[in-house]
């Protein structure tokens, strides 16, 4: 166990004096000590092998016996100091209070040999003192779920936090899934997710709404110092300076700490619309300050596309959350981070500047994502044709029901020269639903022909167009109902589909011969399954 551990999370800020999972509100302080309750049977069912080697796990360690029950909350390893942390949070555009982690518990800091950080957390380990009326546990389906797609986020490309372990407790949980008063009996099981820090927004939202000024100012110099150590480095004060340029470069410091977060947020969003994730429950609790994904709760990929789009039952009415309103969603979270961090700035002159950085990288980077989605990259920008054959191509898209992952992928391996008396369907396969293409088979098929003359008019092969398309469209994405059938097996003890699953998303952009099932049109039973198509926040 060659894992060492310095929790600067909890050396460098105060704690809750109070050691209980009792509930309560906690006050003058960012975390409070609780231990993971033990469980019955801790099994490991999977794992992510180069997880355990990012975090300095060996074959040995993940095979012995101590790892099933330091990763299902029965044992801690030398140097674990388990806490959760304290956050508030807009949920669904509303000020909620005092959140926090109501069935996560960070168990420590590793730092590698390498200098890399990276927090160790579990989500399911039981009660903490923001669980509320909860009982602090986790399903084996949603756990399953954030398992495999942490993991298939990373390989996607997309920032993210990551997937340890998936283990088993052997104890049933009780949940209403759909609620609608039928609660059973479910597996229950434990994720240890891995990032270089679950920090979020809220963590900062609820020291300002609390007017707790000095904390606020303690964690915003915290985080700057352990997660954004690049810009504390670039902002050296000597031992002597005086009290007046110390609080200048502290003011520089801050100022570019968010626009980084600004920064990193637009491009983590775009990757989202990229590949036709939508996270669902986009609350302000749920937004890392490292641009990561964070919290994978009743999240899913488009198939068919549509814009109003969202997985989250709770999100059906409003359609706050649904895939066309994501950037706008995150940039309105950065608003309410700003307002939170506004007590610790001495102008907002810099948080204006932030948020502006925010539209300009997203713009930017979602104008040239989809340029290389639909392979009309050029150097120099997009011009105006190519700008109105993406707009046309998402207007037949959405009318054709077309399957948002395949008809990109179907569109990259057009060959060099189309049949006259092609159809859309033979071109492109059988990537629509339903029989809606066949009252647009005209338009689609005139803006096929215009848009392979855009992409031929550059002299580039197909075979170079196809690679670079291949490289931004993938061939797998983790469907829920690919997630839902293995969460089936699971749930009679099966955990094969899990583990076939992660290795598939290991590849996305890949050909993987023999594995046709899984680049396939969402199936009929899967329409309205509950799991297949949206989600509750249990899910």
């Amino acid at each position: 166990m060659p894992v060492t551990f310095d929790n600067t999370f909890l050396r460098d800020l105060p704690g809750d004096p109070e050691i209980s999972a009792r509930r309560r509100q906690v006050l003058g302080a960012c975390w409070s000590r609780v231990e993971p309750t033990p469980v019955a049977a801790p099994t490991l069912l999977a794992h992510a092998p180069e997880v355990a080697e990012l975090v300095g796990f060996t074959d040995a360690d993940v095979t012995s016996d101590w790892f099933p029950r330091v990763f299902g909350g029965n044992a801690l390893l030398p140097g674990m100091q388990p806490y959760a942390a304290c956050y508030g949070g807009h949920q669904f555009g509303t000020w909620a209070g005092q959140l926090g982690d109501g069935r996560a518990i960070t168990l420590g800091e590793v730092v590698t040999p390498a200098g890399a950080r990276w927090e160790l957390q579990l989500k399911g380990a039981g009660p903490t003192p923001y669980s509320r009326t909860a009982d602090g546990r986790a399903v084996l389906r949603s756990s399953i779920r954030e398992f495999l797609c942490s993991e298939a986020m990373h390989h996607l490309g997309v920032p993210t936090t990551r997937a340890l372990s998936l283990v088993g407790t052997g104890e049933p949980v009780v949940r209403d899934m759909l609620y609608d008063g039928n609660a059973r009996e479910e597996p229950g099981a434990i994720v240890c997710r891995v990032a270089p820090s679950f920090l979020r927004f809220g963590n900062f939202e609820i020291l300002a709404a609390r007017d707790d000024r000095v904390l606020l100012e303690q964690l915003v110099d915290f985080a700057i110092r352990r997660d954004y150590p690049h810009l504390h480095d670039a902002h050296p004060v000597r031992e002597d300076a005086s009290d007046a340029v110390r609080a200048e470069a502290a003011q520089e410091r801050r100022a570019a700490f968010f626009r980084e977060v600004c920064e990193r947020s637009a491009r983590m969003v775009v990757e989202w619309m990229r590949v036709g994730f939508v996270h669902g429950v986009m609350n302000t609790d749920n937004m890392s300050i490292l641009g990561l994904t964070i919290d994978y709760g009743p999240y899913g990929w488009l198939e068919e596309f549509d814009p109003n789009w969202t997985p989250n039952t709770t999100d059906a009415a409003g359609r706050r959350y649904r895939y066309g309103q994501q950037p706008a969603i995150v940039q309105w979270n950065l608003v309410r981070f700003a307002q939170a961090l506004q007590p610790v700035f001495t102008a907002p002159e810099a948080l204006e500047a932030g948020l502006d950085a925010f539209l300009s990288t997203y713009d930017a980077a979602y104008e040239g994502m989809m340029a290389a989605k639909f392979g009309l990259a050029r150097e120099g920008g997009v011009d105006d044709h190519a700008q109105t054959l993406m707009r046309e191509g998402f207007g037949l898209l959405f009318d054709t029901h077309a399957d948002f992952t395949r008809f990109f992928r179907a569109l990259g391996d057009l060959p060099a020269v189309l049949p006259a008396d092609a159809s859309p369907r033979t071109l492109l396969g059988d990537v629509f639903y339903g029989e809606a293409v066949d009252a647009h088979t005209d338009r689609l098929g005139l803006w096929l022909r215009r848009w392979h003359a855009a992409v031929s008019a550059t002299g580039e092969g197909p075979t170079a167009r196809r690679a670079r398309m291949h490289a931004v469209n993938p061939k797998y994405v983790l469907r829920n109902w690919l997630a839902q059938e293995a969460i089936d097996l699971a749930e009679q003890g099966d955990a094969s589909r899990v583990h076939e699953l992660l290795d598939l998303v290991r590849r996305p952009y890949d050909e993987q011969p023999g594995r046709e099932r899984f680049d396939a049109n969402r199936p009929d039973w899967a329409r309205h399954k509950p799991g297949c198509s949206m989600l509750s926040c249990s899910s």
